[in-house]
């Protein structure tokens, strides 16, 4: 036997013993992150009492949907802020994709000669704001919009951390692309929309994800500028109540005798963990369509400044 094939032997070897190491740790990794998430299914499909008394754990206990129950007491409402949220999610995602793609084609544009300029406008916004009281004045007094859909959408529309993720992965795209478009006779928005955005299926794929997510959870906007309770999206919905049970079992605590015993058995635990179900669920459903998008674009945007 060779010197040469000793070699192949022994780096075959190590390659499969490297891989073993890192698939068992990567395994790991997805373990921990997914018991957590079994033991909240588990907990929801468990009756209070049950998990009063035994805690949490990886199988139901004293299986209930009692919480569920409670949470669906009323499908139509819970439908209706379902329809709010995913109608803001899904007209949000798409045009703050479409301005963030806009905004970062321009910055990366070298023959733009304010891009500096805006640049810094951009990057001094995450180093300073307005604050609270300032956006709500605004919100309210100048542009009108308490209980108004746009209340919801406009402060989640840009993100500056999106705008630096797409600007990374736009100038990865070859100056000399673009020229010999415009050399053929193309426009601006016809380069962007044509040649531009079917390269950028990777960053808009993260940069998608992460909008969605901002909207999909969002709740504090509602709280601030929405008092009508039809137009409630679903995470500030679920917030109102969890917190009317909780208030309630507390005024059925101050008193004695059965009403206490009744109140000892609502669900609180339970329907935490079922609201959880409830609200992470699509977004689990909707997040292995972007995977390998996700990773390279996240990857992108990480290491290109």
């Amino acid at each position: 036997m060779t010197i040469t094939t000793i070699k192949k032997i022994r780096h075959g070897a190590d390659e499969r013993v490297l891989g073993v190491l890192a698939y068992s740790f990567n395994a790991l990794i997805a373990l921990a992150c997914l018991i957590p998430f079994v033991m909240v299914v588990s907990a929801s499909l468990s009756s209070e009492t049950a998990v009063r008394d035994h805690g949490f754990s990886l199988l139901p206990q004293d299986f209930s949907l009692e919480a569920y129950g409670t949470i669906f007491k009323n499908p139509g409402v819970v439908g209706k802020a379902y329809l709010v949220t995913i109608c803001l999610t899904v007209f949000g995602t798409v045009l703050g994709l479409f301005i963030q793609t806009m905004t970062a084609y321009v910055l990366s544009r070298r023959d733009f000669g304010w891009r500096n300029k805006f640049s810094f406008f951009f990057y001094f916004t995450t180093l300073f704001n307005g604050g609270l009281v300032p956006s709500y004045i605004l919100m309210t007094r100048y542009l009108h919009l308490k209980n108004n859909y746009l209340a919801l959408l406009l402060p989640l529309l840009f993100s500056v951390y999106n705008l630096l993720i797409m600007k990374s992965y736009i100038r990865a795209i070859p100056d000399s692309l673009i020229d010999a478009a415009k050399i053929d006779g193309c426009g601006e928005f016809r380069i962007l929309v044509q040649i531009i955005m079917p390269m950028l299926k990777p960053a808009m794929a993260t940069v998608g994800l992460f909008i969605a997510l901002a909207y999909w959870n969002d709740w504090y906007n509602a709280m601030l500028y929405i008092e009508n309770k039809n137009m409630q999206p679903l995470q500030y919905f679920l917030y109102n109540q969890v917190n009317n049970i909780e208030a309630y079992k507390k005024i059925l605590e101050a008193h004695a005798g059965a009403s206490a015993a009744s109140a000892i058995n609502m669900p609180t635990q339970t329907l935490k963990m079922a609201l959880t179900v409830v609200v992470t669920g699509p977004i689990i459903l909707l997040y292995p369509m972007v995977q390998k998008y996700f990773v390279q674009g996240i990857t992108i945007g990480a290491v290109k400044g």
